[in-house]
């Protein structure tokens, strides 16, 4: 049906569905009233009937009539209607009929009975016939005749009917012609006033059309503004004020140039930069600031998401706010939140305020002002570290048409600053983790060796003693592997914190790697250093660890110790010494300390001068034998590189790795020759395999800033055929170089001999992120331990994740080491690691030919 498109067909189509409705609808409700009244006539006059026959009846009765009588007196009722519109029956109760016996009379309907089971008089009024049916009721005096009834009883019943069609249709005959006459009058009226109407509208819209086609240019909106629009009808002044308000908007935007070059400056100042990271408060308070030179505005806020259900409310105020509009503001934006579904369940949050402009106040604020006025976008499920949402608060009666500007502002500026947020707290978080341990938050391995030296220094300055506990957690690997990385994390976690329960608040704790825990014990003699390894064993064996099938777990260590100065005076060795006396307390049987005897300390230091001899014998005899670990694509299994890796055979043919040796050669001053050594060795091997990728070598910051170095590894590789450009050199923190100038210096110059760079164990120790500052690095192998980390903890993937964006952007690789089964593989191609290693992919092998024939 196609709808009417005028004014004037449509009001005539209403005047004449109205005007017909109308009389139809007057028609039916008269002649319903009309209806009801001549029923109600009806039933009156049923009554009446029904009554004197009532009153006739017990007369007679009251006379002692016979049977024959009763009948005659029936008959005589009934054939006084016959020639009427009513029909009488008179019935004869059950109670009568025991006494006196039946009469002739109609079979009883279920209304008859209804009334005779009752005692109560019924109207039956539906359809063309009025009924109404009178109980004779016994009184006192039946009871002469009637001796079977009670007073109250139904006796007989008198049923009056009326036949009232003809009367009903001898009135819709009338209804019909006496409102014939009402449908065309009414449409002619209706008519009428729609032409009244449509005079009037074609008035005002014709003069509402002139002023449109007035209007050439812009500045001709503002003779609609000044107009005085009247459509003839209040209902339509809405509409003129719409037009109106429409025209003010249109030349709002038309002309706002400002604020459209606003909107360009403030976009420009959308680009991150490291000071932007840095002072990103700041950044934030200049933007306030901007955005009050064309809008004023109170405050901007920012909330963040640092932890499960833990926020961080940050609020940027444009001048110094008083305790009482702080506090107001919080508590609208902690309401905010709890309108919001995503907050239903209760949160924390943390509020810190910012101040753009400290030497002005600001306006006292009015809850009702903040409400109004804050415009805010909220994320509907935000992540750890992720921004949950933004709002600014303006001055009451901010233009809206600048409103719709900040609006779309503040859809940019929640992704900036939740990046700005994010990136500052990832970067809090790498310098943490720089020091920490990510899985038990003790210092790590760096840390230690740190804390260690310092602590020698000020004991030999005092003439203190202090203990070193190295502690190693026993069946670690056998509760690994029967429980899980989960569970084992949590067992390591809660023995890390028992062993932190058991010593002194000043005493240093540190896991040194894997299940291994170190502990610097300062102004402590031996029977002290035994006391606290004692009571650590203690409180360890007495920990019950609940595994993931319902069983328990207990602690058991194996603690070595040493004391400065009497086991040893430099750190390495005093080390070394306490890890011997650990294996020692391994091998007699875990769970107990081994307390070092004199014998103990000739034993040990055999065994370093032993050691000392083995490096010795090596570099002489060239024994120092490559080993090759396959560097993968993780996407497809690929071979791009190979690290080498150092190892000595020993006489009786043994393999010592490189753990056992390296530390001992560089305080001989030794690791540089065998570094040479392995380098020349992998070469020969490489260039007889035709190996065409690229090797790692790993070389320590100390070997690296030897004055021959750089001529020497020339020299090595110019001999062997091996293009430069494929050697990758490692630096390591093993040694922290103090003069970073002279290592800047003299690593361009090794990169100006084509050779590589790669920083390993990135992450490890925050001197990591000053190489990639200053030195041109290509490769960053980021620390095993937060690789492994990444199958069970959501920091170490925040950590991966960050070090990953900041070597794309810097277009540095990245390689994952410890990628020790399929689990950890999975996580290194989710995060984009370009490279892997690890031995899930393949173990170090001695056959350079059999460590490439990995990717085929």
């Amino acid at each position: 049906m196609t709808p009417i498109k005028t004014i004037r067909g449509l009001l005539l189509t209403a005047a004449v569905v109205f005007s017909t409705a109308l009389a139809l609808a007057t028609q039916y409700v008269v002649s319903g009233l009309h209806e009801r009244s001549i029923r109600e006539e009806a039933m009156r006059d049923a009554h009446t009937f029904s009554e004197m026959t009532f009153q006739s009846m017990f007369q007679l009765m009251r006379t002692g009539w016979t049977r024959t009588q009763l009948e005659e007196f029936i008959r005589a009722i009934e054939r006084s209607v016959d020639k009427t519109k009513h029909q009488i029956a008179i019935y004869r109760a059950p109670r009568v009929t025991e006494l006196f016996g039946e009469i002739r009379q109609r079979e009883m309907d279920a209304a008859i009975l209804e009334v005779i089971a009752t005692g109560e008089s019924r109207r039956v009024d539906d359809g063309p016939e009025v009924r109404f049916i009178n109980p004779l009721r016994a009184e006192a005096e039946c009871r002469q005749c009637h001796t079977n009834a009670k007073p109250g009883e139904v006796l007989g019943v008198i049923d009056v009917r009326q036949d009232i069609r003809p009367l009903l249709e001898a009135g819709k005959r009338q209804f019909m012609f006496a409102f014939a006459p009402v449908v065309p009058v009414a449409i002619v009226a209706t008519l009428l006033m729609v032409v009244y109407i449509r005079r009037r509208l074609d008035k005002a819209i014709g003069g509402f059309a002139k002023n449109i086609r007035s209007i050439s240019r812009l500045s001709d909106l503002k003779q609609i503004e000044k107009a005085s629009l009247d459509f003839g009808f209040s209902e339509f002044s809405p509409v003129a004020t719409e037009v109106k308000q429409l025209t003010e908007r249109v030349r709002s935007v038309a002309v706002d140039k400002e604020m459209l070059e606003f909107e360009i400056r403030l976009l420009e100042k959308f680009i991150l930069t490291s000071d932007v990271v840095k002072d990103w408060r700041e950044y934030v308070n200049r933007l306030l600031i901007d955005i009050d030179g064309v809008m004023p505005a109170y405050a901007l806020f920012s909330i963040f998401k640092t932890g499960d259900d833990i926020f961080d409310l940050e609020v940027f105020w444009r001048y110094t706010p008083s305790t009482e509009s702080r506090q107001l503001f919080e508590e609208t934006v902690r309401e905010s939140l709890r309108r919001n579904p995503y907050f239903a369940d209760g949160y924390a949050v943390r509020i810190e305020h910012n101040i753009a402009d400290s030497s002005r106040n600001s306006p006292e604020l009015v809850r009702s002002d903040i409400e109004v006025q804050t415009k805010s976008l909220l994320v509907e499920a935000p992540k750890i570290g992720g921004i949950v949402g933004i709002g600014m608060q303006a001055q009451a009666g901010a233009d809206t048409t600048r409103w719709l500007v900040v609006e779309s502002i503040l859809s940019t500026l929640l992704n900036v600053v939740g990046s700005v947020k994010a990136i500052d707290k990832y970067t809090k978080d790498l310098e943490y983790y720089a020091t920490r341990d990510p899985l038990t938050n003790l210092y790590n391995q760096r840390v230690f060796w740190e804390l260690l030296d310092s602590e020698a220094t000020r004991s030999g300055r005092h003439g203190y003693k202090f203990g070193l506990l190295m502690i190693d957690a026993d069946n670690f690997k056998s509760v690994n592997d029967t429980y899980g990385h989960g569970f084992g994390d949590v067992f390591l976690q809660e023995v890390a914190t028992t062993i932190r329960r058991a010593i002194r608040e000043d005493d240093l704790l540190a896991r040194y790697g894997g299940d291994e825990f170190v502990a610097i014990l300062p102004e402590t003699d031996l029977a002290g250093t035994i006391e606290v390894a004692q009571r650590i064993i203690d409180a360890v064996t007495s920990l019950a660890i609940e595994t993931p099938d319902n069983t328990r777990v207990n602690g058991s260590l194996s603690v070595g110790m040493a004391v400065y100065p009497d086991h040893a005076i430099e750190t390495k060795d005093l080390f070394l010494f306490a890890d011997s006396m650990m294996y020692r307390a391994k091998a007699d049987g875990k769970g107990r300390v081994a307390i070092p005897t004199e014998q103990d300390v000739v034993e040990v230091f055999r065994s370093l001068s032993e050691k000392s001899m083995l490096i010795l014998a090596a570099v002489e005899a060239r024994g120092v034998i490559p080993y090759y670990q396959p560097i993968i694509d993780p996407r497809t299994g690929k071979v791009e590189a190979l690290e080498v890796l150092s190892r000595i055979r020993l006489d009786d043919g043994s393999i010592l790795v490189a753990d056992a040796f390296v530390a001992i050669a560089e305080k001989m001053g030794l690791m540089h020759k065998l570094d040479y050594i392995l380098m020349e060795r992998a070469l020969e091997a490489a260039v007889a395999a035709d190996y065409q990728g690229l090797l790692f070598l790993n070389m320590s910051p100390r070997a690296l800033v030897l004055t021959d170095f750089v001529q020497e590894t020339r020299r090595i590789a110019g001999a062997s055929g091996f293009d430069p450009a494929r050697i990758v050199f490692e630096i390591t923190e093993r040694e922290t170089i103090k003069n970073m100038a002279l290592l800047e210096r003299f690593i361009n110059t090794l990169r100006s001999e084509g050779f590589r760079l790669a920083i390993d164990d990135f992450g490890s120790g925050f001197s990591s992120f000053h190489y990639v500052k200053r030195f041109p690095i290509d490769f960053l192998k980021i620390e095993g331990d937060f690789i492994v980390g990444m199958k069970h903890n959501d920091k170490d993937r925040a950590l991966v994740r960050s070090i990953v964006a900041l070597a794309r952007d810097l277009g540095i690789r990245t390689v994952a080491e410890y990628v020790e089964d399929a689990e950890v593989l999975d996580k290194v191609i989710d995060q984009s690691i370009d490279l892997a290693q690890g031995y899930h992919i393949q173990r170090p092998t001695p056959s350079i030919e059999q460590a490439i024939g990995i990717g085929s």
